[in-house]
């Protein structure tokens, strides 16, 4: 299969960009909820992605195992600007010592496996999951477009961390991490953030606020200015490009 051009991958946001699927953003509810039900298939992901709205299943209590499909515009959002990146010196010189290495794009369907779990999060264990094989099926068609990503930490040719997101102009949206080996995931997310920075992305969505993000500099900003960011940032797209090695300066 051809890898997707910059041409064909700016061609599908504006094909996303001149339909109107869902209400707009700002109209969410207090839960951040813009709207429930509907297709998870990658035009309407891709519909959804293009306006600030993103996909997240959730459970319908005890005793089922089916989920009902919402889409979220939560206000505030988080986000981590990458001149804002933080990187503790602990981190900094695990990073340094030459224990892992970092790659993108080299084993998606094995991240977002990973990502389902049962991972760890927040020094806790989970075992259920909202990324069910529907969604691994429409984030996996978006890989093959050049419109998602992923971020693999590996130790001794093993995979032990990454994370995955979706590149939407010049914003990426990080969706889900995990690791096997302490730090891994943050090695994954600290070298993502330097990457953007270092192809003129604007900065990383990772949409609700976790004490993992925040220690590296995420912040809140209001939905409105979150809203106009993106709408700026689609309108000059970044290059996600070849993360090779610990990019930046430690």
């Amino acid at each position: 299969m051809a890898k997707p051009t910059n041409s064909d991958i700016e061609n599908i946001w504006q094909q996303a960009l001149s339909e109107t699927i869902f209400p707009a953003g700002r109209t969410a509810n207090e839960f951040g909820v813009v709207a429930a039900g509907g297709k998870l298939t990658p035009r309407w992901v891709l519909n959804a992605y293009a306006h600030g709205i993103f996909p997240w299943p959730l459970d319908l209590g005890e005793g089922t195992e089916e989920k009902a499909l919402g889409w979220f515009c939560p206000n505030p959002r988080t986000v981590l600007i990458p001149a804002d990146l933080h990187i503790p010196r602990r981190l900094k010189r695990k990073m340094r010592s030459g224990r892992f290495r970092v790659t993108s794009d080299q084993s998606f369907a094995e991240v977002i496996s990973e990502c389902s779990g049962p991972r760890v999060i927040e020094g806790e264990l989970e075992t259920g999951t909202w990324i069910t094989d529907e969604m691994k099926s429409v984030y996996a068609k978006l890989h093959e477009k050049g419109i998602a990503h992923s971020i693999e930490v590996w130790q001794e040719d093993v995979l032990v961390g990454g994370l995955y997101g979706i590149a939407v102009g010049s914003i990426f949206c990080g969706e889900s991490m995990f690791h096997h080996v302490s730090d891994a995931s943050r090695v994954a997310l600290c070298v993502l953030v330097q990457h953007l920075e270092l192809w003129g992305f604007a900065m990383l969505d990772v949409q609700q606020a976790t004490p993992h993000c925040s220690v590296l500099g995420a912040t809140d900003i209001p939905r409105a200015t979150y809203l106009e960011l993106l709408e700026t940032g689609m309108e000059v797209p970044a290059v996600f490009g070849v993360v090779s090695g610990l990019d930046g300066d430690l």
